[in-house]
């Protein structure tokens, strides 16, 4: 064990390390008071002032005794709440229970059987506002480190396991995916494990969605990706790339090919700020600035497709994605990265890890500022006018809503603007299909099985929802498959009623 869990001065120093020597398949001598007494194990990192300026991964991942300690703090709990507070519904505490005794690849099994892209969701699933808000490990000092354990499970599977999964007998049914997402993947992967024949169709030249596209490499390595999608064409999903439904094909050719589709093409439409000066050089959406980065290789100096390299760059949103992208800025080699939010840092809805993150390597933060014009000077941006802001009475988000103060503006000196304020719906699929019912938002309208205004056609992910996380989009997937299965062979009705909305 490392210093970093060892207990605080005055605590009794617990033995258990040398009890997880142990026969494989034997659960270290252990009581729930004992347990109690162990640190959740913090994670490995790459120190802050060299990762600032590289895009390998920050986390570096527990080894396998920090990982089996780490294990051993779980309760195996009577009533395992975990479960329920995980949108893909993973058996956490049996794969936890097998890592913790030893038997690597009966909870590799495990959580593979449970959630189709683990090596994904042990690094970008946000399970401190999820099962581990819900461990009662939690009720009395930190949560089991869910994530870090299905990270490190999820990765021994990847190096260990050698041999290709099983490919079932064939049902004679096919299904066309739309979109390779999150929601995208997951249902290809459920249902490939049924027994349907799956087709997968990508607008990019690549597979992953915003896996692949939008979130960086030193958060989510691209060969994680790539590994997990071959894992599926190993179960014999099928991927066809460059593929746009509502251009390169009509959905109604899919209707015609294929016994059922499901639609998860994401929100990925990006929102600007509606303010002056948007169209000076020098501003990007978050989705156009990380997909350059990304998918196209930007940051090399011979990328087919360039990117600016801001010297001081400013970044309006406070969510995930804008931590991305002002951490992506830095790497390219800014002198000034900066977070530009109108609200506080308590309501900045970022995971806490990636604000931690960015604040170690020296990110920026304007909190409670609004920006009302971009400026520049032959038609290059030279800053960002704000306002100061004063939280006031709750929105309907439940946040307290921003208020400008009078007499506040000023200017960031930036000579580049990244907007990551949201996305929403693109429209080139849904105005497309014919009899495709949508909201006000632009989002899929979809029934309690998740089928859509057409029979057979299915959809979730933020294309119904709106912008989410990782997580819930595969929850939808996995949702969606079940619907699906049971469509195509003739358990569910097709006869529907009147399709709700489950967007916003």
């Amino acid at each position: 064990m490392n210093d970093q869990a060892m207990p605080a001065a005055g605590e009794p120093i617990v033995p258990i390390e040398d009890r997880l020597i142990h026969p494989v398949g034997e659960r270290a001598a252990v009581t729930p008071k004992e347990r109690m007494t162990i640190l959740r194990q913090l994670m490995p990192e790459q120190d802050a002032q060299a990762r600032a300026r590289n895009f390998e991964e920050v986390n570096l991942g527990l080894p396998q005794q920090l990982a089996m300690l780490e294990a051993e703090r779980c309760l195996q709990c009577k009533n395992p709440v975990c479960i329920t507070g995980c949108p893909v519904r993973v058996n956490i505490p049996r794969f936890i229970d097998l890592l913790a005794r030893g038997d690597m690849r009966a909870a590799a099994d495990s959580l593979l059987d449970d959630n189709a892209l683990p090596c994904v969701t042990g690094r970008v699933c946000p399970q401190e506002s999820q099962c581990e808000a819900v461990c009662l490990r939690g009720k009395k000092g930190d949560a089991v480190a869910i994530g870090y354990l299905e990270r490190f499970v999820a990765d021994w599977a990847n190096h260990h396991r050698d041999s290709a999964p099983a490919v079932p007998t064939s049902s004679g049914k096919t299904v066309a995916i739309v979109g390779s997402g999150p929601a995208g993947l997951t249902a290809a992967g459920e249902l490939a494990k049924r027994g349907h024949t799956v087709t997968v169709f990508e607008a990019f030249h690549a597979a992953g969605g915003v896996l692949i596209y939008g979130i960086p490499e030193f958060r989510l390595p691209k060969d994680i990706v790539h590994d997990e999608v071959t894992r599926l064409e190993q179960m014999g999903v099928r991927i066809e790339p460059n593929a746009i439904i509502g251009k390169t094909y009509a959905l109604d050719e899919l209707r015609a090919t294929f016994d059922a589709i499901f639609i998860a093409v994401g929100a990925g439409l990006p929102v600007f700020m509606d303010i002056p000066g948007e169209n000076l050089k020098g501003v990007y959406s978050a989705n156009e600035y990380l997909t350059r980065v990304n998918l196209m290789g930007a940051y090399r100096p011979d990328a087919d497709t360039p990117v600016l390299h801001g010297q001081r760059v400013a970044v309006v949103g406070g969510g995930n994605v804008a931590m991305d992208a002002v951490r992506t800025a830095q790497r390219l080699g800014a002198a000034a990265a900066t977070i530009v939010y109108r609200r506080g840092m308590d309501e900045i809805p970022a995971r806490r890890e990636e604000v931690h993150h960015a604040q170690q390597e020296g990110i920026g933060f304007e909190m409670q500022v609004a920006p009302v014009e971009v400026i520049g000077e032959n038609g290059w941006v030279t800053g960002l006018r704000c306002v100061r802001m004063e939280l006031g009475e709750p929105d309907a988000s439940g946040r307290r809503r921003p208020v400008p103060v009078p007499g506040s503006e000023f200017v960031i000196d930036c000579d580049m603007v990244v907007v990551a304020i949201g996305t929403r719906s693109n429209p080139i699929l849904t105005t497309s299909a014919v009899g495709l019912k949508v909201n006000e938002w632009g989002y899929i309208e979809v029934d309690g099985a998740g089928m859509t205004s057409l029979p057979g056609v299915f959809a979730g992910g933020d294309i119904v929802r709106g912008a989410a996380t990782v997580i819930l989009a595969m929850g939808d997937g996995k949702r969606a498959a079940s619907a699906i299965d049971a469509y195509v062979r003739g358990e569910l009705p097709v006869a529907q009623p009147e399709a709700t909305s489950a967007a916003i």
